[in-house]
C-alpha cells in the first residue's frame, strides 16, 4: 500500500502575485499526484477562490509572522491530524511563515514533518538571534535564481568575518516553472498592427512609466502597446495620465484586471517587461518564453541567468527611456528577428524550464 502523502502551502497576502500563482501551480500538480494539499491563507477571497476552484483544502490563519499564537496553533491542529507514518511537506514563501511552520511542528510533536521554504525576493538574510533559528529550523531553502541565493548569503559588512546563515547542504536553486495546461504556443500572426505586450502587476517598480516613456519617442512606428495584469488603482490612474500627457494614449490598450490567461501571449508580436526593481525571479518572462515570443526586458534582476541577450530577448538598462525605445523599435520593424527569438525562447523553455524539469527537482526535495 503506498504511504500518504500530505503537502500544505501557507500563502500570505489577500492580493493576487506571482508567489501565489506558483504555489498554487505546485498545489495542483502534486493533487494530480495523489497528494492530500491544503493551503492556509488569510481568508481573502481573491487568493482562497483560485486555490479552492483547484480542489485545494483552505485553512485560514492570520500569518502574522512573530507573536501570532493563533496561527501556530491551527497549524499544529492541522499537522496533528495527519496520520502518523505519512509523508508530509510544508512549503512557506516568507521566513516569518517558516517560524508559524516550526513552531506548529514542536508543538504538535511531529519533528518527521518537513519544512520547505521558497526565497522569492532579492534580499540579504537577517542575522539576529530568532532568524538564525528560523533558518535553522527549515530543511531546505530554495532560492529561485542565484541572484536571490547570493544575496540572500551576503553579509552586511564585507570585511567582518561570519559565518554562512545556512549551509550548502541545506540550499538548492531551483528555477521557477509554469503549470501550463492545454497551452500549445501558436504563430505571430501576420495580419493587424504590430503588438508589443506587457504582462504583468500594474504597480511600482515594474518600469511603466519608463515603458510609456519610450513609446512617446517612438512616433512614426505602427505600433500598438497593450498593458495587462491586475493593477493598482492610484498607480493606473497615475499611468493613464502620464499616457494623455505624452500623447499615446490612443495607440495603448488597458486590460486591466485579473491576472491574465498565459493564452494573451498569443495576441502579442512580443512582450515589453522592462522592471525597474531587481527581479528574484520573472514569471511572465517565463510566459513569454513558453508562448514562443520575443521579448524585451532589463538588465537588473536575474532575467539573464534564463535569458540570453541577442538570442532569447533584447536586454536593456532599467529606467532608461531612449534604450528601451531603440529595443522596441528594432523588434517593431524586424519580423525576422522577433521570430528567430520566439523560436530560441520556446526551445530554451522546453529544454530547461518546462514544468516537467521543475517537478523532478521538486520531488527529490520534497522525498517524493
Amino acid at each position: 500500500m503506498n504511504k500518504r502523502r500530505d503537502l500544505i502551502h501557507i500563502v500570505p497576502s489577500n492580493k493576487w502575485g506571482g508567489v501565489q500563482t506558483y504555489a498554487l501551480d505546485i498545489c495542483r500538480h502534486y493533487i494530480s499526484a495523489g497528494w492530500h494539499v491544503a493551503a492556509v491563507t488569510q481568508n481573502a477571497v481573491r487568493v482562497d477562490t483560485p486555490f479552492a476552484e483547484a480542489g485545494v483544502q483552505l485553512i485560514h490563519a492570520p500569518l502574522g509572522g512573530v507573536g501570532d499564537f493563533s496561527s501556530i496553533l491551527t497549524l499544529a491542529d492541522t499537522l496533528r491530524r495527519i496520520p502518523a507514518g505519512s509523508h508530509a511537506v510544508v512549503h512557506v514563501h516568507r521566513y516569518r511563515d517558516a517560524l508559524t511552520a516550526a513552531a506548529a511542528r514542536r508543538l504538535a510533536r511531529r519533528p518527521e514533518i518537513k519544512i520547505v521554504s521558497t526565497r522569492h525576493a532579492v534580499r540579504r538574510g537577517r542575522r539576529s538571534f530568532i532568524f538564525r533559528w528560523i533558518y535553522r529550523a527549515v530543511d531546505t531553502h530554495l532560492f529561485v535564481s542565484k541572484l536571490a541565493r547570493d544575496t540572500f548569503m551576503t553579509p552586511l559588512h564585507h570585511h567582518l568575518p561570519c559565518s554562512p546563515l545556512v549551509p550548502d547542504n541545506k540550499c538548492a536553486i531551483l528555477r521557477n516553472s509554469l503549470y501550463l495546461t492545454d497551452f500549445t504556443p501558436t504563430p505571430v500572426l501576420d495580419s493587424g498592427p504590430v503588438t508589443a505586450l506587457y504582462v504583468g502587476a500594474v504597480v511600482n517598480g515594474k518600469g511603466l512609466e519608463n515603458l510609456i516613456d519610450a513609446f512617446a519617442l517612438l512616433r512614426g512606428v505602427k505600433l500598438r502597446l497593450r498593458i495587462c495584469g491586475p493593477a493598482d488603482p492610484d498607480y493606473a490612474d497615475l499611468l493613464r495620465r502620464r499616457a494623455m500627457s505624452r500623447s499615446v494614449m490612443e495607440s495603448i490598450d488597458w486590460n486591466i484586471g485579473a491576472a491574465p490567461a498565459p493564452e494573451i501571449c498569443h495576441s502579442a508580436h512580443f512582450a515589453v517587461i522592462p522592471s525597474s526593481e531587481s527581479e528574484a525571479f520573472g514569471l511572465n518572462n517565463l510566459m513569454m518564453m513558453a508562448a514562443g515570443r520575443a521579448q524585451i526586458t532589463t538588465t537588473n534582476g536575474a532575467q539573464t541567468e534564463y535569458l540570453t541577450p541577442g538570442v532569447t530577448a533584447l536586454m536593456v538598462p532599467p529606467e532608461d527611456p531612449e534604450a528601451l525605445a531603440a529595443a522596441i523599435r528594432t523588434l517593431a520593424t524586424d519580423p525576422a528577428l522577433r521570430k528567430a527569438m520566439g523560436e530560441n525562447a520556446l526551445r530554451e523553455y522546453n529544454a530547461r524550464l518546462a514544468w516537467q524539469n521543475f517537478t523532478d527537482s521538486l520531488d527529490k526535495i520534497y522525498g517524493a
